[in-house]
């Protein structure tokens, strides 16, 4: 059985978790969340805390219970805590401004682009040059951060553009004659 699988998943103060037709909902100070449970897995509620077993003895029910097992508890993580990703902008002139739920970049392009936020996710931006997505899905805000991203990848030469505020760029040395 996998290793992440056999650990219990423990709910705070304040967090609760419900099983019912297939999904699990989590309810916590921040929000609540949803998932579809794989058949591969059964979730069992054993006080103040919740257990994944795999449903047989293959070898996916048993990587699915440690996957599950993952997403469960970043589902209680992110209801109580939240989570949040932070991208900086490197190259002159680029700004980033959160006006809502839209996101206004200026990233040296002849326009302006704009990211419209879903549902559930928020941005700031406490300096021009710096933006903080937060959210309570994880999945969520992995992939707005990589959306944002997206529009101007950071360059090997000179190191210009959006990247992760823990992201490091190589340089590359640049063609000598």
């Amino acid at each position: 059985m996998s290793r992440v699988g056999k650990n219990p998943v423990a709910l705070p103060q304040g967090v609760e978790a419900t099983i019912d037709a297939g999904q699990i909902t989590v309810n916590g100070p921040l929000g609540s969340l949803t998932q579809a449970i794989n058949s591969a897995v059964s979730i069992v509620k054993d006080g103040e805390s919740l257990k994944v077993v795999p449903a047989n003895d293959s070898r996916n029910a048993d990587a699915m219970s440690g996957t599950f097992r993952a997403l469960v508890n970043n589902m209680v993580q992110g209801v109580t805590k939240g989570f949040e990703k932070k991208l900086t902008l490197v190259g002159v002139g680029y700004r980033a401004q959160a006006q809502g739920d839209k996101l206004n970049l200026s990233l040296g392009f002849s326009h302006p682009v704009v990211h419209t936020m879903p549902k559930g996710v928020k941005c700031e931006t406490p300096q021009q040059t710096e933006i903080l997505i937060k959210g309570i899905d994880r999945q969520q805000v992995g992939q707005v951060a990589a959306e944002v991203r997206a529009y101007r990848p950071p360059e090997p030469y000179k190191g210009k553009g959006v990247r992760y505020a823990d992201e490091r760029v190589i340089i590359k040395e640049t063609k000598k004659k």
